[in-house]
């Protein structure tokens, strides 16, 4: 790191350090009396702001990197999440030097009953100083419950420098923002297999009307161009609300679509009714699909994990899903390498309408604090950087929308770097998966089951619609 850029992030530092003064003068009751611990946490702030702005002499040789975070030694973070072992250990090794250098002890605790348990433990004065929130619901439903804190501005500058707007958006609440993005996924991939298709003669589609082309040829040589698959026990259909997520956003591009995850845009408008059309000239099309497990029903009872199988075989050339697939194509063969010269690999999906630009359909997780220390600040800022950043992306199976991370970062021709192609470009239109933002009576309730009874049952398009549109909470 450059001592430009040293002093660039002390002076963000100290600009979270006196906002957190302004946030501990302003927080807690009406009272006007400032109380011992507020007092206490402005004079802390003040010191970590004065030490940050002190620059290279804060730090011990080798630490210069990490000069912007000095002034808060033998303190401790606590971060909670959902992300477990063998995960934890990566997050543990990426921020080690960080720790080493500040005198920083970040303590990590893992859940897999997360989401219960964070809620309880803010009511109960018991919240952790930082948490992993998997989904921009959660954190509005936090900060309703007087949850989170804003984050400091050092977090809002790596944000604003390094992320496509969208993230932002999905980490602010009303008109203040809590939550630095974390990790990110991508879903807009085609699975295939490079080998059947340099076998059968076939590149790789950039556009959405030469991807329908191969399709047709696939059916003229007698492949089924598709699999699918959404069976997922309690979550069966959500695979095919993500079908539908890609046309919308491709189709109509982020206003319409932010209007439509809202209700602002009907579920039964002429705009989705569309979109369904079109999915159904696609997923529903009985010389399209389902490739090596029968016709267009199969999908309904699929298995989401091993709707690719039949691909490897050449019994279907194509499955849409999200990057993390990836991690399925061992269990149909031990020895498939997933490579752009391999058994399986992904593709963009492309866009539809030259208007709008590089749609991306996504996910990940968001950094949130629940205390406003300078040693959580400092926290908070380090995993929005890039040092952060790239340091997780070289222990592998880790991807972040990060633009300041070198894609040389990544194992090259990894699935990894491909997403990271497509979630850092800052002009794309990237969003959210929609489902995950609706009500959970819509999203994953009424959209996953009305979804599965349109394979299963071939139930109308309009009847679909208007069901899920009728699950839509009154207020």
């Amino acid at each position: 790191m450059t001592a430009l850029k040293r002093r660039r992030g002390a002076a963000l530092i100290a600009s979270g350090a006196a906002a957190m003064m302004l946030l501990a003068a302003c927080g807690g009751d009406s009272s006007s009396e400032t109380t011992a611990e507020e007092t206490a946490a402005e004079t802390a702030a003040e010191t970590a702001a004065e030490t940050a702005a002190e620059g290279d002499g804060a730090v011990a040789a080798g630490c210069e990197a990490y000069a912007a975070y000095a002034g808060s030694e033998g303190t401790s973070v606590s971060i909670f999440t959902s992300i477990l072992p063998p995960e934890q250990q990566k997050f543990e090794e990426a921020w080690a030097e960080f720790e080493s250098c500040t005198g920083i002890d970040i303590v990590y605790e893992g859940s897999d009953q997360f989401e219960a348990q964070l809620p309880t433990r803010i009511a109960g004065g018991n919240a952790p100083d930082i948490a992993f929130i998997p989904q921009p619901g959660l954190l509005a439903k936090l900060v309703e419950g007087g949850g989170p804190v804003p984050a400091p501005e050092s977090v809002v500058a790596n944000v604003d420098s390094y992320w496509n707007p969208a993230w932002k958006s999905y980490g602010t609440v009303g008109d203040t923002f809590y939550a630095a993005p974390l990790g990110s996924n991508m879903k807009s991939f085609v699975w295939y297999s490079p080998k059947k298709f340099a076998e059968w003669g076939f590149e790789v589609p950039t556009t959405w009307e030469d991807m329908f082309a191969i399709s047709d040829a696939m059916v003229d040589a007698g492949v089924k161009p598709w699999c699918g698959g959404i069976e997922s026990g309690g979550a069966t259909g959500w695979a095919a609300t993500d079908w539908l997520e890609q046309i919308m956003l491709r189709m109509y591009g982020g206003e319409t679509y932010d209007k439509w995850v809202s209700n602002e845009l009907k579920f039964n408008s002429p705009e989705v009714t569309a979109a369904m059309d079109t999915l159904a000239s696609w997923m529903k099309n009985p010389d399209y699909v389902n490739g090596g497990f029968g016709n267009v029903q199969t999908i309904a009872t699929t298995a989401f994990q091993d709707a690719g199988g039949p691909i490897l075989a050449g019994e279907c050339g194509m499955l849409q899903q999200a990057s993390f697939y990836g991690n399925f194509w061992v269990n149909f063969n031990p020895d498939a390498t997933v490579a752009p010269d391999g058994d399986a690999y992904a593709f963009y999906l492309p866009a539809m309408n030259d208007d709008v630009a590089q749609p991306v359909v996504g996910g990940g997780e968001f950094v949130a604090a629940f205390a406003n220390r300078p040693e959580v600040a400092a926290v908070q800022t380090f995993l929005a950087s890039p040092e952060f950043a790239t340091a997780k992306v070289k222990l592998g199976t880790w991807v972040s929308a990060n633009s300041g991370v070198p894609l040389d970062a990544y194992v090259p021709g990894s699935i990894d770097q491909l997403s990271a192609q497509y979630l850092t470009d800052l002009s794309g239109t990237f969003r959210f998966d929609a489902s995950d933002l609706m009500p959970a009576a819509v999203g994953a309730g009424a959209e996953w089951t009305e979804m599965t009874a349109w394979f299963a049952e071939d139930k109308s398009t309009k009847d679909v619609l208007d069901a899920i549109q009728a699950a839509w909470p009154a207020s």
